[in-house]
């Protein structure tokens, strides 16, 4: 009887680490997700951008303030944020498939079947 409790028990830890595993990656998965949406809406920004003359006036919100700036002032900002979410997206990208690889391996090692 005793065993049949600690199996019990063992194979609930087993699927809340399987759970955890789980909702984590959807979880890169979606902040995965929104930072790709953002990053094409800021090369849409750019694409939008860059044929007009530099000193046509622009619209742009900094921090949920509508400000009124120029295309020569804008551009640079924009491309600047771009390169980030690129750089955060690789990063997103690397831990993702890390949780994955380590996902696998947990499951090999504890003999799990979906």
């Amino acid at each position: 009887m005793a065993q049949q409790q600690i199996t019990a028990r063992k194979q609930q830890e087993l699927q809340l680490q399987y759970t955890n595993y789980k909702n984590t990656l959807q979880q890169l998965a979606q902040k995965i997700g929104d930072v790709e949406q953002e990053t094409e809406e800021h090369k849409l920004v750019l694409e939008t951008l860059d044929p007009l003359p530099s000193d046509r006036k622009c619209f742009r919100m900094v921090n949920g303030v509508l400000v009124e700036r120029t295309v020569k002032e804008v551009i640079p900002a924009v491309r600047t944020n771009s390169d980030g979410l690129k750089k955060i997206l690789e990063e997103l990208v690397k831990q993702y498939k890390k949780l994955q690889d380590d996902m696998e391996k947990w499951k090999v090692r504890h003999s799990f079947i979906e």
